[in-house]
């Protein structure tokens, strides 16, 4: 079968490749869509900077149709609609604590998505409603990730809200807090592109931080700060913006991955502020059923985010250089079978 296979910094090769036997607690799925994150760009750019093994099949957000299933699988069956859930925990039903432990993941230590077929073990394979196309179900991991953010920083009806940065995670940190009934969410970036998808996902205020204080902005909007800040953008001026955009005893949630260290003034930033800072990564079943259900419902927003499609064979060209070097581009999804 044809497979994306990481070879390390700017080497990304699409081959033959040889699908791993079935096992009997295995599923056989042909991919339909896949989507490329920003971890995928990291691995691209800097082969350090990310725990993924070498000569691997990337991609971790992908849906597609069960082919065929192992001896011992008994709840899902050939021609089921599915989407992955790519954190390969010990104890999934652990997953609130070992997310934090455990970054094992499809399409990182396990061939992902960027193929004609993957074989799963069935913990990794989740149902999806009808209602919910194959394009959009590929959708789910990355929404997944700012949705157990947003939980995790208890946005609740009412709160004002500030994201900062709006790549997908951002985006979907908008989504995922209007869902959760945020009075108010304002987006901050640089990416006056970005920002026009920002307000189709929800968000009512945008600021681009290029042009004016965010900070001061923000505090004009908001005089005693957002309830909660979501830290989306992974650079040092995001992070103390955000820090001071927060209300005391307020909360800043950071969902980004930082390549750089930061210089940061903690008594400036949290001690004299009492600001709750709080990071998350990965999600629990319960939240990849219930972003399930919501893009399913439509209550996530998630197409204005798609911006660009194309193949398996021009991933590297029309898929990964494209995010790097488009910056009106939000989401690119590969359609590997291309089924809706």
């Amino acid at each position: 079968m044809k497979a994306a296979v990481w070879y390390g910094e700017k080497d990304l090769r699409v081959e033959e490749r040889k699908l791993k036997d079935l096992k009997p607690e295995d599923v056989k799925v042909k991919v339909a869509w896949a989507g490329i994150c920003g971890s995928d760009l990291h691995a691209y750019l800097h082969p350090d900077a990310v725990p993924i093994d070498r000569e691997r099949t990337l991609g971790h957000e992908f849906s597609g149709i069960i082919e065929e299933v192992g001896s011992e699988v008994k709840d899902l069956k050939p021609g089921d609609r599915v989407c992955i859930y790519p954190m390969l925990f010990n104890e999934p039903d652990n997953a609130m604590t070992e997310r934090f432990i455990t970054l094992d993941a499809v399409g990182a230590q396990m061939d992902g998505g960027f193929a004609e077929y993957a074989v799963m073990p069935k913990k990794a394979v989740f149902k999806i409603p009808d209602n919910l196309p194959l394009d959009l179900a590929a959708m789910v991991e990355p929404a997944a990730v700012p949705y157990q953010g947003v939980e995790d920083a208890g946005v609740k009806t009412g709160d004002d809200v500030v994201v900062y940065g709006v790549g997908p995670i951002g985006l979907f940190a908008i989504a995922a807090a209007k869902a959760k009934g945020a009075k108010r969410v304002i987006a901050v970036d640089i990416n006056a592109a970005r920002l026009k998808i920002a307000r189709e996902m929800g968000a009512d205020e945008i600021i681009n931080s290029s042009e004016v204080d965010p900070v001061q902005l923000i505090h004009t909007m908001i005089p005693d700060g957002a309830d909660v800040t979501i830290e989306a953008a992974g650079v040092e001026s995001a992070f103390k913006q955000a820090a001071h955009s927060t209300k005391i005893r307020g909360v800043m949630m950071i969902v980004s991955f930082y390549t750089n260290t930061l210089d940061i003034s903690i008594p400036e930033s949290i001690l004299f502020t009492g600001i709750q800072v709080m990071g998350s990564v990965g999600y629990t079943k319960e939240t990849y059923d219930n972003v399930i259900d919501a893009l399913a419902s439509r209550q996530l927003a998630a197409e204005p985010m798609m911006t660009h499609r194309t193949t398996l064979e021009h991933i590297t060209e029309d898929g990964i250089e494209l995010l790097l070097n488009d910056p009106t581009q939000a989401k690119v999804l590969i359609s590997i079978s291309g089924i809706k």
